[in-house]
């Protein structure tokens, strides 16, 4: 058999199921209770190399969800956002999760490691430690004079991504809506132009992923940044708002960019449905299309893990070699895969962060 590939992940919600587990993190994290997606023992052994740590500000009316995860199992549908989350709110669940992170590392002993560059990702992989990367999913904690925005940076912040789908004093996100496309309203406001600039001068990678498209194309404007995606698929092959379209990949990859695979169902099958039962050639034809339009130089893994239904050959972490199996019944080639599950996210680092 061939050796396992090391991935690195675009997007993972693992924190927010931490901050809930209370006082059983330990039993989730070091253990495993085997209903999530993620846990370090089985990170370590499917080869999860790391990637990016989603800080996620849950909205007061989470309850909702449950709904809204019926009605996406029931094209068409059009799902209404959360209020917007102002700073007062939302800064201290972000210190919160941070006391999280620090504290995943701490009881790991050494398995896992919070990285700010790209050399000290490269150390851990080498080392055969878990990398982790400090993301925020919506800059809810961060007010319009930024000052947070270089607090938290100091604290290790080296993703951020202006929105998740509900509206901040930044931007727009997308509704999850299918079909439809991304274009769902205003783009940046004069606070998320503001803040775009300020990430490019801390070198704070931009995610663009729940940002709609008018404030995708904003983004692509003002950066002098490569352009990410760290959780879409492709339009073309599944009509969903989340998704990108055609224009938006070839950007990414003219900027030297990235698109991390979601393999959340609802934007994988053609059908926009929730549900796991699905075969894997869905999830082809999205690595397929990505390839031709953002190149082979500009397509990784985002898995939204913990966050999503995930095809039911997929599940959890144990799926990460199934998924390689799939490339390779593609035809795609060792190190085109190589690129694919952890080089082309190396590389756009280094081009994001320098070093």
């Amino acid at each position: 058999m061939p050796s396992q590939i090391p991935v690195f992940d675009g997007h993972n919600d693992i924190v927010l199921k931490i901050a809930a587990a209370g006082s059983d993190r330990a039993k989730l994290w070091l253990q495993g209770e085997g209903a999530g997606h993620l846990d370090l023992p089985r990170m370590l052994k499917h080869g999860f190399a790391g990637g990016f740590f989603a800080v996620y500000i849950p909205s007061p009316e989470a309850g909702d969800l449950v709904d809204h995860d019926m009605l996406m199992d029931k094209p068409p549908y059009d799902l209404p956002l959360p209020d917007l989350i102002g700073q007062t709110a939302a800064q201290p669940v972000a210190v919160e999760m941070l006391g999280h992170l620090l504290w995943m590392e701490r009881a790991s002993e050494g398995r896992f490691r919070w990285c700010r560059t790209a050399a000290d990702i490269r150390a851990a992989m080498a080392l055969g430690a878990v990398a982790g990367i400090l993301h925020f999913e919506g800059a809810e904690p961060i007010g319009p004079n930024l000052d947070a925005l270089h607090l938290f940076h100091a604290m290790g912040l080296r993703s951020l991504g202006p929105v998740w789908s509900r509206p901040t004093l930044f931007g727009h996100g997308v509704p999850f809506r299918f079909p439809s496309t991304g274009d769902t309203g205003l783009g940046l406001t004069d606070h998320g132009r503001a803040l775009i600039r300020e990430c490019n001068s801390l070198r704070i990678m931009i995610d663009l992923s729940h940002l709609n498209e008018a404030g995708f194309w904003d983004v692509a404007k003002l950066s002098d940044a490569p352009l990410v995606a760290t959780h879409s698929n492709a339009h073309a092959v599944t009509a969903s708002s989340r998704n990108l379209s055609d224009r938006q990949l070839r950007a990414i990859g003219e900027t030297g960019g990235m698109v991390g695979l979601n393999f959340a169902t609802c934007f994988l099958r053609p059908d926009g449905r929730r549900s796991a039962e699905m075969t894997l050639d869905p999830v082809k034809r999205h690595i397929e299309y990505m390839l031709k339009l953002a190149g082979e130089d500009h397509v990784g893994i985002g898995s939204d893990y913990d966050g999503a239904t995930t095809p039911q050959d997929i599940g959890g972490v144990e799926g990460l070699p199934v998924l390689i199996g799939a490339m390779r019944e593609m035809g795609l080639g060792e190190a085109l895969i190589t690129k694919i599950a952890h080089g082309n996210w190396l590389r756009l680092l280094e081009r994001t962060w320098g070093g």
